[in-house]
């Protein structure tokens, strides 16, 4: 079982590299444009806190698999993962949601995160995502900033 959760671990990865180099989708998540970070933050709380935390803090134990073999969603302050991804990335990945994400690029995973394509307007999702950065030191936000440039200029 341990070694199946890991399998799915390193897919996924490995799905988000794949798609990060090729710079598939996402347009809209780089789109210019003032953001609203309290109407970011108001939706966060809404729509992600009752997983992601109130103070952005997570679920305990968020790297190991819980009963059912999903991840526990991560934090997205400085000591989660978030900002290990370029912009479009966590775009996507909240409006389609992490299964559906993965199966456009040919990975089997099960992910809790739902898509919030459908109960959120691309503006509100990048509202969202402008709070949470906002939340973090200017050094990670700075290298999350450069991530986001390196895979503009890829795609």
């Amino acid at each position: 079982m341990r070694i199946a959760v890991l399998y799915g671990i390193a897919a996924l990865i490995a799905g988000i590299g794949v798609w990060a180099l090729l710079g598939r989708g996402g347009a809209e998540a780089t789109a210019a444009g003032p953001v609203d970070l309290a109407r970011g933050r108001a939706l966060y709380e809404e729509n992600c806190s009752s997983c992601h935390g109130s103070e952005l803090q997570g679920q305990p134990d968020w790297q190991s698999p819980g009963p059912d073999g999903r991840l526990p969603a991560p934090p997205h302050d400085e000591t989660g993962h978030t900002w290990h991804h370029p912009d479009t990335v966590l775009f996507d990945y909240t409006k389609l949601g992490g299964n559906a994400l993965m199966a456009q690029q040919g990975v089997d995973f099960d992910s809790g995160m739902p898509g919030f394509g459908d109960i959120l307007t691309d503006r509100q999702i990048r509202d969202v995502l402008a709070f949470i950065r906002s939340t973090w030191p200017e050094r990670i936000r700075d290298i999350q900033a450069d991530r986001t440039l390196a895979q503009d200029g890829a795609g």
